[in-house]
């Protein structure tokens, strides 16, 4: 009588974790800031995007193909020459998604758009600059299929022979002031 309740609780163990393996494996998530498209082996690729929770499929026909959406932050040194010929250190800071193309054509956008203003320009117009610089690498990157979530000039330096020759005027030091970011306060 024993053998035969463990020779059915045998069975039952074994039916129930095959089930429990077909299921666990018709079954995927798809992890916040992420999307997933199906690969099906009959008909390719399908056009469902799928977005964020736990999905089903087909076992051994269909496979997710999970992208990460999230957005990344990146700087972009760029050391370039002003329209007055001077040189000017500017980082760029850029918050983008996915990931491919933008180095390149960050620093193309940023010298070209740089090289239209003169340094006292740059000083007094930073916020011109910097829209103009972000609605150039937007549309550029457009192009490529990249969204840029943020584009923010963080840093602007000049060569030592401009430093050292600039002398503001009170217009310019005030609109020098105004438009350089304050500095990060520390948390206690």
């Amino acid at each position: 009588m024993a053998a035969k309740v463990f020779e059915s609780i045998d069975k039952f163990g074994m039916a129930l974790a095959v089930a429990g393996g077909v299921v666990n494996s018709a079954l995927y998530n798809v992890d916040a800031g992420h999307r997933a498209v199906i690969f099906d082996r009959f008909h390719g690729v399908q056009d469902i995007v799928v977005g964020e929770r736990t999905h089903f499929l087909i076992p051994w026909v269909q496979k997710p193909i999970i992208f990460d959406c999230r957005s990344r932050p990146r700087n972009v040194p760029v050391i370039t020459g002003s329209k007055d010929l001077q040189n000017v250190t500017i980082t760029l800071h850029i918050l983008f998604r996915p990931v491919r193309v933008l180095p390149s054509i960050t620093t193309e956008i940023l010298k070209s758009v740089v090289a239209r203003f003169d340094a006292g320009e740059l000083i007094t117009q930073r916020e011109l600059v910097s829209r103009q610089v972000s609605d150039d690498l937007t549309e550029r990157a457009a192009t490529f299929g990249l969204i840029l979530d943020d584009v923010s000039l963080t840093h602007l330096t000049f060569g030592k022979e401009f430093t050292e020759r600039w002398k503001p005027t009170p217009t310019t030091l005030h609109t020098a002031v105004l438009l350089t970011p304050p500095p990060p306060q520390k948390s206690l």
